[in-house]
């Protein structure tokens, strides 16, 4: 859906970041979540320097933000689950599907992304530290460890927990898109195969698309605008 500049949901996003982080940048989890219920919603873009008072909202100053006429909240994760509560097409109804979708959000965020995200940054932000070779089969261990879990977890099933897309699988798609980015999933073709199946979903290219939008309106002013 075209986003809305009168819409009642708000999000925040940044007006420009480096090729190597476009299309990963963590609003991108709530612009999908948006797609996929169906929700309105309008972008508060900003910069490398944070609009007065902005860490009132965001603690550590990053995005995305979210506000509508109920709540304001931070955190992706958290984000998602308010998203969901408003859409039956998120969550199931069941309380234990509920919950085990739920359950692989904060699996996503705190089991995988760790892993996978510090090896990535090793061949980007930090490639230039003396000690970042040395480190790289240390992080390429524990990286290949938890996507080999994933994996053997996932098995032959569509989405994490059978047929039914949810929450769960949002957020670890995402996840796994840095290890792709990152040539991490090489050796995991069910994985791979997984971060396809989301990415093929509409709902996902909406929200690709407009966040990549964005970065290209921006780029000319946009020269030295950290993420």
């Amino acid at each position: 859906m075209p986003i809305d500049p009168n819409a009642a949901i708000e999000i925040t996003a940044f007006r420009w970041v480096p090729e190597g982080a476009q299309g990963l940048v963590k609003d991108l989890r709530v612009r999908w979540a948006l797609e996929e219920a169906g929700l309105d919603y309008r972008v508060r873009l900003i910069g490398g320097e944070r609009p007065p008072g902005y860490e009132q909202d965001q603690p550590f100053n990053q995005v995305p933000c979210f506000r509508d006429e109920k709540v304001q909240i931070f955190e992706s994760g958290a984000i998602l689950q308010y998203i969901a509560d408003q859409s039956e097409g998120l969550l199931p109804n069941d309380r234990q599907a509920r919950y085990r979708a739920i359950q692989w959000t904060y699996a996503a965020v705190s089991s995988v992304e760790p892993f996978v995200q510090f090896r990535a940054l090793l061949n980007v932000v930090f490639a230039d530290q003396p000690w970042a070779e040395p480190a790289k089969p240390t992080f390429d261990h524990f990286a290949q460890l938890r996507l080999q879990q994933l994996s053997d977890r996932l098995g032959d099933k569509q989405w994490l927990e059978g047929d039914r897309f949810t929450i769960g699988d949002l957020m670890m798609v995402t996840v796994l898109r840095i290890a792709d980015r990152s040539h991490q999933l090489a050796d995991f073709p069910k994985l791979a195969a997984y971060v396809k199946r989301g990415e093929s979903r509409p709902a996902f290219g909406r929200a690709l698309n407009d966040q990549l939008a964005a970065f290209a309106a921006n780029q000319p002013q946009a020269e030295g605008a950290a993420a």
